[in-house]
């Protein structure tokens, strides 16, 4: 009785949160954001079952996957309690660009780099028959290596799941090799260079480019000459 009253809570504050968005004069970035801000003050003292509940309620009634996952991110005790059969729940149904990199941006990397979720499970992603897991697990690696979201380098767990992707010429998944390998960089120059040569024969002409880019002028795309510089 209790988990069906927690439950349809959840569905009431899911509603709530989703007639607020839409009422805003105008719905953007900003202004979402403020809504989600206040809520996780509301939420600040909750159980995290609930955080979690929430969460699965806006993902079952709404496409703002981000929503639910920042939620959960702060939400200290409720992304602690994350386990890994919880996270791929939560990953369920990813099948884009932004809903795999919010997913492994938001929850899936900062769960790794914490240490709530093994490596054999991100290894299992980058063998899936599914591309958006497979983009998954390398943009997952990010979170090992960004300073600003506490990454410190991860040589090792990076270079691990860019190898077995290495081969991969799907093009989310290329762009998600360069990327990944693109943020090693900044701690390890030599072993990014290793693995460029080691592979060179097999990885795809974007990821030698760019990652070749951005060790020699320290972006990805350098800006021609009267140019702007090209985004992505």
């Amino acid at each position: 009785m209790k988990e069906k009253t927690s439950t349809r809570r959840a569905r009431r504050i899911a509603a709530r949160i989703e007639r607020e968005l839409r009422a805003l004069p105008a719905l953007n970035a900003v202004t979402a954001r403020r809504v989600r801000r206040r809520y996780s003050r509301i939420l600040r003292q909750t159980d995290p079952e609930f955080v979690l509940s929430l969460a699965k309620a806006i993902l079952n009634s709404t496409e703002r996957r981000w929503l639910a996952y920042e939620l959960i991110r702060n939400h200290d005790a409720a992304f602690r309690s994350l386990s890994e059969d919880e996270l791929e729940e939560l990953g369920r149904g990813i099948n884009s660009w932004e809903s795999v990199d919010t997913f492994a941006r938001t929850l899936a990397g900062p769960a790794w780099l914490n240490g709530q979720v093994t490596d054999r499970l991100i290894r299992k992603w980058a063998r899936s028959e599914d591309l958006w897991w497979r983009r998954a697990a390398l943009v997952s690696t990010v979170a090992l290596n960004v300073r600003s979201h506490g990454g410190t380098g991860d040589v090792a767990r990076t270079l691990d799941v860019c190898r077995l992707l290495v081969r991969n010429r799907q093009d989310m998944v290329v762009k998600a090799m360069s990327w990944a390998l693109r943020e090693l960089v900044v701690h390890d120059r030599s072993a990014v260079e290793r693995f460029l040569t080691q592979h060179e024969a097999v990885l795809a002409a974007r990821v030698k480019r760019e990652v070749r880019n951005k060790l020699r002028t320290g972006v990805k795309t350098p800006r021609s000459k009267g140019k702007r510089q090209a985004k992505g």
